[in-house]
């Protein structure tokens, strides 16, 4: 709620902070919400001028929703999040990302532009452990197209979130939700669409992922965000993966920004009243948030996963078996001492344990 005096960005929110009369002291906790809350609305412009990235959506009941189409690797973005967040004094904002990466919210710069490059076993080993084998594999490959990005252009991922909910901090009563589908559920979904070579097609696809990006390339990707047009460009022949990853967020991001949409109680008297608030979404959801804005969803439906098939199951352990028993046979010709001694750690034999035991 304090304005950051260090930030030539908070020149404009500074001008209006000198223009408000000094806090009054000696209030009770009611009297001090009140104040507040006036504080804010006088604060809210009713007809902000909002870049041109910026999509207005209302509610029957009045409440007004700003979307804000972003690039994620666009200092540009930072900048239209800022401004529409200050000019309209949300309620809500509500950003695209799950409780699986709320981490980067408050990450700084240079602890996430390592994390973004450094993909290592650790990483792999954790994917798999939370979205299965295949799926694991896969937002690991994933991942390696943010890599790409990222080392090209020296700049971390998820800027306008971190600038969303730094912004939010200083408006009052302002809550911040998270937006987006469960990433497992996303992946899961995803893999589940595609046949076993078309898995295979988009693998190779992503591990030989090398085309330069420049920072020009980011700002004309507003039109559409860099990251999902990368995507899109390697999934446009696998309709099923562009549903499940594109238009089935869309979806969720509606029903998210819809949830949050509905009025709040104002002060002193807790009369509802419609709310205001700010969608922070890639440039690439907007189409697809205002196409299903005013239609009747169905969330059960894209949030549901589908149990491992027995054949999947199959696959996985023939993989897993091959894999260990070439290294076992690898360990044996090179020293049957060696071998014995892999096989007596731990880890080894759980992991054999495992490609014994089906998976429930």
């Amino acid at each position: 709620m304090d304005q950051d005096n260090n930030s030539e960005d908070d020149s404009v929110g500074q001008a209006e902070d000198d223009t408000q009369p000094p806090f009054p002291l000696g209030l009770s906790d009611s009297e001090t919400v009140e104040v507040l809350w006036q504080m804010r609305t006088q604060r809210r412009q009713t007809e902000p001028d909002l870049p041109d990235t910026v999509t207005r959506l209302t509610t029957p009941e009045g409440s007004i929703v700003y979307l804000v189409g972003t690039a994620h690797f666009s200092d540009s973005s930072k900048k239209d999040v800022a401004t529409t967040i200050r000019a309209v004094q949300p309620d809500v904002v509500v950003v695209e990302l799950c409780q699986y990466r709320v981490s980067m919210l408050k990450m700084d710069e240079k602890t996430l532009l390592k994390e973004a490059k450094d993909i290592n076993l650790e990483k792999v080993q954790q994917a798999i452990k939370q979205n299965g084998v295949m799926s694991g594999l896969m937002q690991i490959l994933l991942l390696k197209v943010s890599a790409h990005i990222t080392e090209q252009l020296g700049m971390a991922p998820g800027g306008e979130f971190r600038e969303a909910f730094k912004e939010a901090g200083k408006v009052p009563f302002c809550k911040f939700h998270l937006g987006d589908r469960p990433i497992p559920v996303t992946f899961k979904r995803a893999i589940a669409a595609l046949s076993l070579w078309q898995k295979a097609r988009l693998a190779w696809g992503l591990c030989f992922l090398s085309d330069p990006i420049s920072k020009e390339d980011v700002e004309k990707c507003k039109q559409k965000d860099l990251l999902e047009q990368t995507m899109s460009e390697m999934i446009g022949e696998f309709p099923a993966l562009h549903r499940t990853i594109v238009a089935e967020r869309d979806i969720y991001l509606t029903h998210t920004l819809r949830q949050a949409a509905r009025c709040v109680e104002a002060p002193p008297n807790a009369e509802k009243v419609p709310a205001v608030v700010v969608g922070v979404v890639g440039m690439g959801h907007v189409p697809g948030i205002e196409r299903n804005w005013d239609e009747e969803l169905n969330i059960h439906e894209i949030m549901s996963v589908a149990p491992p098939s027995r054949f999947g199951w199959v696959v996985r352990n023939v993989l897993k078996g091959a894999m260990w028993g070439l290294l076992g046979y690898a360990c044996f010709r090179a020293s049957k001492g060696v071998g014995r001694a892999l096989l007596s750690f731990p880890t080894v034999q759980s992991l054999l344990e495992n490609i014994r035991t089906p998976s429930v």
